[in-house]
């Protein structure tokens, strides 16, 4: 079945896009939840190809759980909040893609995740999952921090753990560096023996499987392996740093989104988890609420 859309009262849909994947779904009016999809990683840094790719095919899987057909995305309004499009040409990219819908409206994930975090509202919020980046909005004022893409920048994030993990393995085995499980725990992951072994899977690899080796450090330090614990406690002061820089600009909220939000926050200082808030609205929705804000202000 198609769907009948009017100018008072078309369909959106939010679209999250990131290192690891890219999630779209489509809001009623009421912020009824009506199809949701998931596909691939969707940051332009890492190929705009791929970042279209997943847009497309979250999109149609969506369309497909909402019971409505392909042909009807030309019919849906757009909100991407997208990792990499902070970068000034890849955000010109973006903007002007022959896209599929009726409009899109383009901005950071960042910005989407904080709207959705905080209903709309004033507030903060930190991503840790593949990368890392912070971002405030009170009144006027905004701080974009991090972002900067892996490997240059995500500190904190999963894929920067994962990196620093395998770069004290090699040290390990080449008897260049203190002995750690870490060792055995990626040998096993990869099911190899040797020091070359490891540079064979991870040699030009994404952020996102770097990242798939978080779990293995974060265990690892909660195992009280200290060359673990020295990464994950390096990790968590930069993201404690993060929050206290986005605190400078008096927040009324403060949230943590991503897959290392919660086994992080042992880690972080005392006086940024007393003031973690729960997440309202996810990060699609922010992006869904970004374009009605955009396609309102446009009417």
């Amino acid at each position: 079945m198609g769907f009948n859309q009017t100018k008072e009262a078309p369909l959106f849909i939010g679209i999250d896009g990131g290192g690891s994947k890219c999630r779209a779904t489509i809001y009623a009016s009421d912020d009824r939840v009506l199809g949701t999809g998931v596909a691939g990683r969707a940051n332009p840094l890492f190929g705009l190809s791929q970042t279209f790719e997943s847009i497309k095919l979250s999109t149609q899987l969506a369309l497909e759980d909402a019971g409505l057909q392909a042909s009807d995305s030309g019919q849906l309004v757009a909100g991407l909040g997208l990792a990499g499009v902070n970068v000034p040409h890849l955000y010109q990219e973006l903007v002007k893609w022959q896209h599929p819908f009726a409009n899109i409206f383009v901005t950071t994930d960042l910005h989407t995740a904080c709207i959705g975090a905080h209903h709309g509202s004033d507030g903060a919020v930190i991503i840790t999952g593949t990368g890392s980046c912070g971002y405030v909005h009170v009144a006027e004022k905004s701080l974009s921090l991090g972002g900067h893409g892996f490997p240059l920048g995500d500190k904190g994030s999963g894929a920067w753990l994962g990196l620093k993990a395998a770069e004290q393995v090699l040290l390990d085995l080449d008897g260049f560096g203190p002995k750690t499980q870490l060792t055995e725990r990626l040998k096993n992951h990869f099911q190899i023996t040797d020091a070359m072994g490891i540079v064979e899977q991870l040699a030009g690899k994404s952020s996102s499987c770097y990242a798939t080796l978080a779990r293995l450090v974060l265990e690892s330090a909660t195992e009280q392996d200290e060359v673990a614990k020295s990464i994950v406690v390096e990790g968590a002061a930069y993201i404690s740093e993060l929050a206290k820089k986005l605190f400078s600009l008096h927040p009324p909220r403060f949230s943590m989104i991503g897959g290392l939000a919660e086994p992080l926050a042992p880690w972080l200082d005392k006086d940024v988890v007393a003031r973690i808030s729960p997440v309202i609205a996810p990060p699609e929705m922010g992006a869904a609420y970004y374009a009605r804000q955009c396609y309102a202000a446009a009417d």
